[in-house]
């Protein structure tokens, strides 16, 4: 029987407060827009037909509801969204360089998304998921990181393919000796994993992207993916590994082009029907195209969820690249 949603992803749902240049004053101004990297797949699996659903937690306030709207507005399922009136939604500054690169600065002492606990599980949604992501900032706090366990329990339990996307900010974690051992602990029950070039030693002890890869899948993971910016992916299945491409783009903002990268990957994945053990590296090298199509449109925008390309955006691009 089919799932009600392809993917359910579970994690950070937050404000990223982007600059925007400065005032006539000279000081530096923050353009608010939803942000949170689960979320943000989510949003580029929406716009590219994937029925979508979010687990997580955000305030009862003036944030919290612009980020269910938001999503709601999208298309994503927000049955799992729970407003807390007791937590402030997480925010995150965005300061961006010449060349498109990020760097962050939190007010999450405690954020809205770390305080998700394991008895607030949407469990109903879970068990009619086809695909269960999730990424690694619920990792970083309790409550959250029980919910995030939990959750990924369910999911194997429900039959779930279970995805993850870890993302490090070094600013959320004591340090980088905590971040290594949290965010590697659940590597050995994921199905399908990204990492970006950057991750690749904390993740797997080395910084080649395909041993990396090849670490990951001695791990158990059955697809690994390690995204390199602008040169593309590199992809790795039981069959082998390769690397795939990416789109020639003028870079605007490179947020949310990982999120958008695996959005597209996990779409093409549940629209193939194939199960995560048999992709076949000629299948996995498609899905990845699919995904760089996609982070290729997005970096040309501005932010992530408002320049998620939709569906006849990515097959013009693939089609006039054939």
């Amino acid at each position: 029987m089919a799932s009600k949603y392809s993917i359910t992803a579970l994690g950070e749902l937050l404000i990223d407060f982007t600059e925007v240049g400065t005032s006539q004053n000279g000081q530096k101004m923050f353009e608010r827009n939803p942000g949170g990297a689960p979320a943000n797949v989510l949003v580029a699996a929406r716009k590219l037909g994937a029925t979508t659903a979010f687990i997580g937690k955000v305030g009862d306030d003036m944030h919290g509801a612009f980020l269910r709207d938001t999503l709601t507005g999208e298309g994503v399922d927000t049955t799992g969204l729970i407003l807390d009136p007791n937590v402030f939604t997480t925010l995150a500054f965005v300061a961006l360089d010449e060349r498109g690169e990020r760097a962050f600065s939190f007010a999450r002492k405690p954020g809205a998304d770390t305080c998700l606990n394991a008895r607030e599980l949407a469990l109903d949604v879970i068990d009619a998921t086809r695909v269960f992501h999730v990424g690694s900032l619920s990792l970083t706090n309790e409550p959250a990181r029980g919910a995030t366990l939990a959750a990924l329990d369910r999911a194997r339990e429900a039959g779930c393919v279970l995805s993850y996307d870890p993302n490090y900010r070094s600013s959320l974690w004591a340090s980088a000796q905590v971040a290594q051992l949290q965010m590697r602990s659940i590597v050995n029950r994921m199905d399908l994993m990204k990492i970006s070039d950057e991750e690749c030693e904390l993740l797997t002890g080395t910084r080649h992207p395909e041993k990396a890869a090849e670490t990951l899948l001695e791990k158990g993971v059955k697809v690994a993916v390690v995204t390199l910016g602008g040169a593309g992916a590199y992809v790795r299945c039981a069959q082998g590994g390769a690397y795939v491409e990416g789109f020639p783009t003028d870079i605007v903002d490179t947020t949310g082009a990982g999120d958008s990268f695996w959005g597209g990957f996990l779409t093409a994945f549940c629209e193939s029907g194939v199960d995560a053990a048999d992709v076949t590296l000629e299948q996995a090298c498609g899905f990845a195209r699919f995904g760089n199509a996609v982070a290729s449109l997005c970096v040309r925008g501005r932010g992530a969820i408002p320049s998620m390309p939709t569906r006849g955006e990515v097959e013009a691009l693939l089609a006039q690249q054939q």
